[in-house]
């Protein structure tokens, strides 16, 4: 017979006591806590065991040499068959087991290493990477014209800020400062050269031909309130096409991905990247699509999974975060991701994916190639659809439904808004479409 649980993230059945399951008592004191079964095999099946007394007498001793730890273990029985049950409770100071660290992943116990490590130990001290002091950099380092970038950019959200003149105590309010050091966000923001500290701050754009073959590249340096516009500034200048299209004598311009998805997703991986990790931000266009590869150790209440539905923020670099809002860079927690999908489903292009792989955040944005375009130079696409009509308008919305004006209009940029407008309307009286819902929320479907 066995016991109504199943091995999970805080649940772990053996069948025999082995010292290597001092592991697994590690990790759930570095988790969420948890119990341990002796005497069960994986199905929760009751087994029994025949050295229960001695393993009662032996384990608390060994578990509390060997770990520090004081655990629960309790006698069980279930069809005349003894089991152990051992309950562990969270710790608050990291628990170690022959030196090495472990934690809770699903029902696996996983070994920590490297940044994974150090983002471990600083969390259990309430510490995060961006919130630890670097005692060699000065406030001579500091780059003023940021600063007073900043100042501009923050005086809506900190309307007192423009006013500060004095710099340490800026960066104080800005939580940038501990005793009297400055912390590794105040150098990743503000510094002339944040690289010189941490060489893998940098980010890379690269035009891509296929998987192995790039065609050209840039390198991004410098601090990330500047590397924000400056990544931005190269892939509109040099890597992206651009629609063209004329509202009477007014020139319009479209990029082939929204300008805001991009740079919300610049910003987040910017923010959430993981700075001990030694790969840097990497942004590969492809002719069918953009991909963002960014290294970054999830949260494990925010998975890779929740990324397309409302979720709440729980940036890595909060420290920074914190300054990325104040400036007006980051407009709502935890919808950065959402606000990506919805620019790009407006904008009439594919939803966009995210996956995590090899400790890093793959944000894939796709174009739509069907279109009949033919485009001048690397940087600006003249779209020659000028045939496109009413016709075209109503299949597009069939296939689509519901469609809002604005996404029809972002799908065919060749075509004026005014027009766009021309052709629903006449649809409509030729009673071919119809408009279902509120103003804020509808769409057009066709009959």
């Amino acid at each position: 017979m066995n016991i109504n649980l199943i091995e999970s993230q805080a649940v772990e059945f053996k069948q025999i006591w082995k010292d290597e399951y001092l592991k697994t008592i590690c990790a759930f004191a570095n988790s969420e806590g948890g119990v341990l079964y002796i005497g069960l095999n994986d199905a929760a099946v009751v087994l029994g065991i025949e050295n229960i007394e001695e393993l009662i007498e032996i384990l608390p001793n060994k578990i509390n040499n060997r770990l520090g730890l004081v655990v629960d273990i309790f006698q069980k029985n279930l069809e005349n068959k003894n089991y152990l049950e051992i309950k562990v409770n969270k710790t608050y100071a990291p628990i170690s087991h022959n030196g090495k660290f472990y934690i809770r992943s699903g029902s696996n116990t996983i070994e920590l290493n490297g940044g994974n490590l150090t983002n471990f130990l600083l969390k259990k001290y309430g510490k995060t990477w961006d919130d630890v002091v670097e005692e060699r950099f000065t406030l001579d380092e500091i780059d003023l014209k940021t600063i007073e970038k900043f100042k501009k950019l923050a005086k809506d959200r900190v309307p007192d800020i423009i006013n500060e003149d004095n710099l340490e105590e800026l960066l104080r309010k800005l939580n940038l400062y501990e005793g009297n050091y400055l912390k590794r966000a105040a150098i990743l923001l503000f510094s002339k050269n944040p690289q010189q500290y941490y060489i893998q701050s940098h980010s890379k754009i690269g035009r891509f031909l296929s998987e192995t073959d790039i065609q050209s590249s840039d390198i991004v340096e410098g601090n990330l309130i500047n590397q924000v516009d400056m990544i931005l500034d190269i892939l509109r200048l040099k890597y992206l096409k651009a629609y063209i299209s004329y509202e009477g004598v007014h020139r319009r311009e479209k990029l082939e991905y929204p300008y805001e998805a991009l740079r919300e997703a610049v910003i987040n991986a910017l923010i959430h990247r993981d700075y001990t990790n030694t790969s840097n931000l990497q942004i590969r266009v492809y002719d069918d699509k953009l991909v963002l590869y960014n290294g970054a150790t999830l949260n494990p209440e925010v998975p890779i999974e929740k990324f397309d539905k409302p979720h709440q923020s729980k940036p890595f670099n909060p420290t920074m975060a914190s300054v990325f809002y104040k400036c007006g860079f980051i407009e709502n927690w935890g919808k950065g991701t959402i606000n990506i999908i919805n620019e790009c489903l407006e904008y009439g292009l594919p939803k966009p994916t995210f996956e995590y792989e090899w400790e890093a955040v793959r944000t894939t944005f796709y174009k739509r190639v069907d279109r009949k375009t033919i485009n001048v130079g690397i940087n600006v696409g003249v779209n020659v659809g000028v045939n496109v009509g009413v016709n075209e308008i109503y299949e597009y919305i069939k296939q689509n439904q519901p469609i809002r004006a604005k996404a029809i209009s972002n799908y065919f940029p060749q075509i004026t808004q005014r027009t766009i407008e021309r052709y629903i309307k006449q649809l409509k009286d030729e009673n071919k479409i119809e408009f279902r819902g509120i103003p804020k929320t509808g769409g057009y479907f066709a009959k």
